[in-house]
């Protein structure tokens, strides 16, 4: 009974993997696409940009950054290791209201930093692993 199960879930992993890896984008799961529950944001300073422009608003910068963390809006932030710049994963169901957002921090308002922004939402082939189970369970 126990090798049976472990041959569906191997069986069920080695197909979720191929989706993963593959060229195409996997079939959207049942009931349509899934949500975007978080965005990617990764900062980089815009071109030009010294130290000497950054150093005026930063204080403001980083208190309004931590407001925007306090409210739930910035779930996780790190520095950037390969260059200046900060990563956020950000707490907005669209690309556009982390946009908003992040613009009105002040280094946006002074356009010394630029996001790009992913939208993040449930790994949908893990989908297909319920299927399999619940197909073999039938």
């Amino acid at each position: 009974m126990f090798l049976p199960r472990i041959l569906l879930v191997l069986t069920a992993f080695s197909l979720f993997t191929s989706l993963a890896v593959s060229q195409t984008p996997p079939p959207p799961p049942p009931g349509g696409s899934v949500p975007t529950t978080k965005i990617l944001a990764i900062g980089h300073l815009t071109a030009g940009t010294s130290r000497d422009k950054i150093m005026p608003v930063m204080q403001k910068e980083v208190r309004d950054t931590v407001r925007l963390y306090l409210a739930g809006k910035i779930d996780q932030w790190f520095v950037r290791r390969d260059q200046n710049g900060v990563v956020f994963i950000l707490n907005f169901s669209s690309v556009d209201e982390a946009r908003m957002a992040l613009e009105k921090l002040p280094l946006g308002q002074a356009k010394l930093m630029e996001f790009d922004l992913i939208p993040l939402g449930p790994l949908a082939p893990l989908g297909l692993l319920l299927q399999a189970v619940d197909g073999a369970a039938k």
